[in-house]
């Protein structure tokens, strides 16, 4: 992206934004920069199943309908996304042409990263399928926990179904003491055990650790029943992918990074695999969900995945709902496949690791061949977001006011170069951004 077509959100700016969904006011999209483009210019579009996005997008408007109106949105998108979705409850769509139209007809895409870089970066998730046990056995000895009901959130019940996965959280201490919950470490050395939080046991840790990295899993039992559980809360401690510290421990190569190659070294090193574990304090509490064999996971949003459509994104940053139009060459076919990959995803979940205006984790479905897919993948995308025609980004910047003039330097005083000021909230064309490691 040319710098100069770019319009840049300040990072961490304090928004006040009047009220209701049709009020002009320009995009802001914190520590991100967009730049409008054409359909014609986002590559295949013109080839995706858009018929599949749309049902995709269907599901997440019935719930989007649902929610009353908030008097003052915060998020970019705000509520524009109720005036589509009006649309598409009562359109009569059955053809790829027909959810095409409809999309450019109600939207207009957007290009966008993160500040000062020029592609989003995405991952791959999907729901694991491992072996369980209701009672403790020989062989199931790791247990998956419920929420513990001194586990605190400020802001939230106790009968939330779900707490956040970010923020902090605490635990009571007599009367009114609150203090930080307890990390994995402890908690992996039985300090909540025998309260009679367990839903199932697992056979090890590590299927323990990738099933709460996923944020759901299938659980097989012996019997040949399944149980289905899914996120309900986490410890308060910030996610460090186990990925990074072998990374930096010079223990797995960054290229050989994988789901996979990381499952593999845990299963060889068993004491080793504790230690590195346990760098990552955060800890999930699951809650089992009645669901049948053949329905997805439910996402965040509330509603069933659909594979290859659904992706987690910033909840922070995105309105759930949201069109993003994804484009890349991605190691789907193979570990070193360039496989082009071009499609409108829709915003129905996140994650604690999921953070930025242009970072998504693409849903893969169940089983192996979707773990597969999912843990091959770390890597560099191009992002459009689809905005609502009745919030216009580009019409409403044109009304900002432009600040003030500087004063003219004094003719006898020249100013003094300064080489150390950062300029505000801009990198110079061609300077790549940062992203923190895996």
């Amino acid at each position: 992206m040319a710098a100069s077509a770019l319009l840049a959100s300040p990072a961490g700016a304090r928004q006040v934004r009047p009220a209701g969904p049709d009020a002009s006011w320009p995009l802001i999209i914190p520590g991100g920069q967009y730049e409008p483009t054409s359909w014609d210019a986002l590559e295949g579009w013109r080839d995706d199943d858009l018929l599949a996005a749309f049902r995709t997008f269907r599901k997440s408007c019935a719930r989007i309908l649902a929610a009353p109106p908030s008097a003052a949105p915060v998020k970019p998108l705000g509520e524009t996304l109720r005036e589509p979705c009006r649309s598409a409850r009562v359109a009569a769509i059955a053809t790829d042409r027909a959810a095409r139209d409809f999309f450019e007809r109600h939207f207009r895409p957007l290009r966008i990263a993160r500040l000062g870089e020029t592609a989003g970066f995405v991952t791959g998730y999907y729901e694991p399928v491992i072996d369980g046990s209701r009672t403790r056995t020989d062989i199931y000895t790791v247990p998956v926990y419920r929420r513990p009901s001194n586990l605190f959130v400020k802001g939230y019940s106790q009968d939330s179904a779900e707490l956040p996965n970010s923020g902090n959280v605490f635990r009571k201490i007599g009367r009114r003491k609150l203090v930080p919950y307890y990390d994995r470490a402890q908690i992996e050395d039985g300090v909540i055990a025998g309260r009679g939080l367990e839903i199932c046991w697992l056979k090890n840790d590590t299927d323990l650790l990738f099933t709460q990295i996923q944020g759901s899993a299938r659980v097989r039992l012996e019997d040949g029943s399944t149980i289905r559980i899914n996120y309900a809360a986490h410890n308060g401690y910030r996610y460090t992918p186990v990925g990074r510290v072998l990374i930096d421990r010079n223990i797995i190569p960054r290229e050989e990074m994988s789901m996979q190659r990381i499952r593999k070294w845990m299963e060889a090193n068993p004491e080793g695999a504790k230690d590195v574990r346990r760098q990552n304090k955060s800890y999930v509490f699951f809650r089992e969900v009645q669901l049948a064999d053949t329905d997805e996971a439910v996402g965040a949003q509330g509603v069933p995945l659909t594979p290859w459509r659904s992706i987690a994104v910033d909840k922070a940053l995105h309105v759930y709902g949201t069109p993003f139009f994804i484009a890349g060459a991605l190691p789907i076919a193979g570990a070193t496949a360039q496989t082009p990959f071009h499609r409108l995803m829709i915003a129905q979940d996140t994650g604690s690791a999921i953070v930025g205006p242009a970072r998504a984790d693409l849903y893969f479905g169940t089983g192996a061949e979707a773990a597969q897919i999912a843990g091959r993948i770390r890597h560099d995308a191009q992002f459009a977001i689809l905005v609502p025609r009745n919030l216009d980004p580009v019409a409403a910047a044109r009304r900002v006011p432009l600040p003030k003039a500087r004063p003219a330097a004094k003719a006898d005083a020249p100013p003094r170069a300064r080489p150390h000021q950062r300029r505000p909230y801009h990198r110079p064309s061609g300077q790549p951004g940062r992203r923190g490691a895996p």
